[in-house]
């Protein structure tokens, strides 16, 4: 019964792993223009470890050519990562603009204008 509450804890820890290792890869080793300021919010690992799927924000540039910059250079940040993580199989990795952070701004805007009308009525 233990090694099923096991399994799901290794699979954030190897997600955890890969999130801080790809920060670091796509900071200091890729030279693709296109891919400019990103943050990697989340990593999502299929049980079996075969898909990673990585969840990134952008500061700033085009999320559409981000996007096919970092998917082209999945295999490049894959084998980077096979050199780093101790895992026999490394996931393949699908790159997925994550749009949580401008959704909490527009949601802080339109609370933001509520409580400003609101205070206009009183």
């Amino acid at each position: 019964m233990r090694q099923k509450a096991a399994a799901p804890n290794r699979a954030f820890k190897v997600a955890d792993q890969i999130q801080r290792d790809l920060t670091e890869l796509i900071a200091r080793e890729l030279k693709d223009p296109r891919v400019g300021m990103v943050t990697i919010q989340g990593v999502e690992v299929t049980p079996d470890y075969a898909h990673a799927k990585v969840f990134f924000s952008l500061l700033a540039g085009d999320v559409k050519a981000c996007t096919e910059g970092l998917n082209q250079a999945a295999g490049f940040l894959r084998a980077g990562l096979f050199k780093r993580l101790h895992i026999h199989t490394v996931p393949t990795l699908h790159f997925v603009f994550d749009q949580t952070p401008e959704r909490a701004a527009d949601m802080n805007a339109l609370i933001a204008r509520a409580v400003a009308s609101r205070a206009k009525d009183d």
